[in-house]
């Protein structure tokens, strides 16, 4: 719901297009600091109640939004980008739900395939896109930001956006070349 807002913030907020750095509407600070603690509380539940092997890609994700967001929120600056890297958000409700029908059994059904679909568009327009539009400012935003948070956002950037290729590459393969792979392997069986 709160990322659903950011969309509005925006709207709403024009200005931000042009000031991502000192410049966010009333509530996006304690917006990006719940996130922060949302991620914090992610962070030590995934510690104690997963593997390491299973978890550590979240775990580095999770470590590099709590510093670049905690930046922003201890500064006061940098707000408004922090809510452009929410809008990544919007696709984790359909990676959720992925996980959710994956571990109900219901992988073979009208309603996994709909959401593999929808996860997919979403990932696109809300995780690539929003990450390359955030690459993109900060290149060209470079000469007005400090060099410290500059390194800290082109390495959040350098992280993010390979993680980020890697995991479309693996739902990709899972839930749409694994599927027709295993079409063909039917239909080779039955001839």
């Amino acid at each position: 719901m709160a990322v659903l807002k950011e969309g509005g913030r925006f709207y709403l907020h024009p200005e931000m297009s042009n000031d991502l750095v000192g410049t966010h509407p009333p509530g996006a600070h304690s917006l990006v600091a719940m996130s922060v603690g949302y991620f914090i509380e992610d962070f030590v539940d995934m510690l104690c109640n997963q593997k390491l092997h299973q978890s550590w890609e979240l775990l580095f994700h999770h470590s590099v939004v709590i510093i670049c967001f905690g930046i922003a929120v201890l500064l006061h600056q940098y707000v408004g980008f922090a809510l452009v890297a929410l809008l990544v958000e919007i696709n984790s409700i359909f990676l959720h739900v992925r996980q959710i029908l994956l571990m109900a059994n219901l992988v073979h059904t009208p309603c996994y395939r709909l959401n593999s679909l929808v996860n997919l568009g979403t990932y696109v327009v809300f995780r690539m896109a929003t990450l390359a539009w955030m690459s993109r400012w900060l290149f060209l935003n470079r000469h007005n930001v400090p060099p410290a948070a500059y390194a800290v956002g082109t390495a959040g950037m350098a992280i993010m956006t390979p993680m980020n290729i890697i995991l479309f590459y693996r739902l990709l393969r899972s839930d749409f070349l694994k599927s027709r792979r295993d079409k063909e392997e039917r239909q080779d069986k039955e001839e």
